[in-house]
């Protein structure tokens, strides 16, 4: 069964209970993802999609998940 959009946030939520995360894409294959997170803070957007891309790594590395465009940022 193909990985769902609500599959990912529902993932993400684990790791960010509190971020504000969107979740695009209804292909099974390829999905766009936003977290914005407090834990963020002071981290460059490459830390901050490493600790996002943990999250998913059995999923990426099972090639259930293909693709996933990341936005990633601490609050305003």
């Amino acid at each position: 069964m193909p990985i769902t959009a609500t599959d990912i946030e529902t993932l993400l939520r684990k790791s960010f209970p509190n971020a504000s995360i969107t979740v695009q894409g209804d292909d099974g294959a390829h999905f766009a993802a936003e977290v914005i997170d407090e834990s963020f803070r002071g981290m460059n957007r490459i830390q901050q999609q490493r600790a996002v891309n943990a999250t998913l790594k059995e999923k990426i590395d099972s090639g259930e998940l293909h693709a996933l465009a990341l936005t990633t940022k601490a609050p305003a």
